[in-house]
């Protein structure tokens, strides 16, 4: 029974609470870094690592945070490992963290991980926190991907640099734009809603 129940925390993130697709949380990142996949999936990765470690946290401290300054101790949280995160990425890939721009240092108040350690973390156990913000972060990094992909393969003919098409490839130039990624992200939150309803 308890396996269940973390079974169905881990994939309610994937379609049914979708943070992109279904919650539309976390928009500026999604439209703002899905210029290409390899981007999409950094930030999607960032956000993972963050998530589920600062909810881990406040799941852990729950008891000994006082209530009155709770979101001042999440946001010290997530801050503390957003900056190990931009760190990490300016040391090691210093070309993929300067095309992201400031919106990884922006994941401090992404609501999606403040989001989570409200309403999740801060009221359930460390098991459960733990594949909640699993599942969470799977889900967005997945949305980001998928978009990405699309935006990098209309626009580029490749994905990932690979190259999928031929010369005579007529690249659609709208989908590198912010007009794309709305486009984009107007018809994956279609076939979401679609799925859902089916379900």
């Amino acid at each position: 029974m308890q396996n269940n129940n973390l079974n169905q925390e881990f994939k309610k993130g994937f379609i049914a609470q979708n943070p992109v697709l279904v919650q539309l949380l976390g928009l500026c990142p999604a439209l703002a870094v899905t210029t290409t996949a390899l981007n999409a999936l950094t930030m999607g990765l960032a956000v993972i690592f963050v998530l589920t470690l600062s909810s881990v946290i406040v799941s852990v401290l729950r008891k000994l945070i006082p209530y009155q300054v709770r979101i001042a101790a999440f946001t010290i949280i997530i801050a503390t490992f957003v900056t190990i995160a931009d760190l990490f990425l300016k040391a090691n890939l210093p070309e993929l963290s300067k095309s992201l721009g400031p919106y990884v240092p922006l994941i401090v108040v992404n609501c999606i991980i403040l989001g989570r350690c409200e309403a999740f973390a801060s009221k359930n156990s460390f098991v459960r926190t733990f594949f909640d913000s699993l599942g969470m972060g799977l889900g967005f990094t997945f949305a980001l991907l998928v978009l990405g992909s699309l935006r990098e393969i209309l626009s580029t003919g490749a994905i990932f640099s690979i190259n999928l098409f031929g010369s005579g490839f007529e690249p659609m130039l709208v989908m590198i734009l912010p007009a794309g990624a709305f486009l984009g992200l107007g018809v994956m939150v279609a076939v979401m809603n679609l799925i859902v309803r089916k379900k």
